[in-house]
């Protein structure tokens, strides 16, 4: 299916809904019926990041549309007599940063190691990380680069991953999409603010599930039997999603709420959909503890993984 194809089958069905609202249809019913999951990919427009990169239908620029930033560390292994010493054993990915998913690039620095404000500052902190990140740039419509994470077919990214024995992946969305249980309510749907934990790697999974938990942050297993069944869409258990196309075939990802990520920037008034709110008021106690909850996950995993 091209981009125009998709464009026009799009509008089709917004045109439909429209008319049926006219007839007296509930439109915002249909609306919620009509509309998947960000993470299942059914409503991209674009199939793979190639596809975005390449189209000719309605062209997206790098650098106005979009941009990428990433940072590979620096390696070097001269002895013969001795087995080398490789530190970077997780990458760090927001493959739906910038404005499409906010809050997941400033994210991805912080866990790095670098500050969120500026990539081009050294590090802040001893221990640092590989990290890939994709950014919507434009000041309306950034949903509409939003690529799967099984469909991610950048090439920098793929090797990142492939080059890695693991991957944090980090992703929002909305917690009316989770679909939690009624029954299992959790944290409260008065208090949306919840961090859903997928990924093919358990004993990630279970590091990342730990130390948030206890630093206040509710998170859940995606892949648990309470949630298995209403988490699938956001699990991230498929083979090719780009967190788990590591050195072991598995890695993590985190499908932040909006309201979780909101709580991590300053106070209540912070203008959180513009990036100069998020770089003004990320170093608070609240992002600065997310940050560190996760980077206490990955060192208990990275100690207990050796590299062949």
């Amino acid at each position: 299916m091209t981009l125009s194809d998709r464009t026009t089958s799009r509008r089709t069905v917004l045109t439909a809904l429209a008319a049926a609202a006219t007839a007296g249809a509930p439109l915002v019913g249909q609306l919620a019926t009509a509309a998947p999951a960000f993470a299942t990919g059914e409503n991209d427009l674009y199939d793979t990041n190639t596809d975005l990169y390449t189209s000719t239908d309605d062209p997206v620029v790098e650098g106005t549309d979009y941009g990428r930033r990433s940072r590979r560390h620096e390696q070097f292994d001269g002895y013969l007599s001795k087995k080398g010493v490789y530190t970077q054993k997780t990458a760090i990915m927001a493959i739906h940063g910038g404005q499409i998913e906010r809050g997941t690039s400033e994210l991805c620095l912080a866990i790095a190691g670098y500050d969120p404000s500026d990539a081009n500052k050294p590090a802040l902190l001893p221990t640092v990380h590989d990290y890939w990140m994709f950014e919507g740039m434009r000041s309306e419509n950034n949903r509409d680069l939003h690529v799967t994470s099984v469909n991610c077919d950048d090439h920098v990214a793929r090797v990142l991953a492939a080059s890695h024995p693991s991957v944090l992946s980090l992703h929002g969305c909305q917690y009316s999409q989770l679909g939690m249980p009624d029954t299992m309510i959790w944290p409260s749907q008065a208090d949306p603010k919840l961090v859903v934990v997928g990924g093919l790697d358990k004993t990630f999974r279970d590091a990342l599930l730990y130390e948030l938990n206890t630093a206040g942050f509710p998170a859940v297993d995606a892949l648990s039997d309470p949630y298995r069944a209403n988490l699938a869409d956001f699990a991230g258990a498929a083979t090719k999603n780009i967190c788990n196309r590591t050195m072991n075939g598995a890695g993590a990802q985190l499908e932040i709420t909006e309201d979780m990520r909101r709580s991590l920037f300053g106070p209540l008034d912070t203008d959180f959909d513009r990036k100069s709110g998020r770089i003004a008021t990320w170093e608070n106690p609240r992002f600065l503890g997310f940050r560190d909850a996760c980077r206490r996950a990955i060192a208990t995993v990275e100690a207990g993984r050796p590299i062949l």
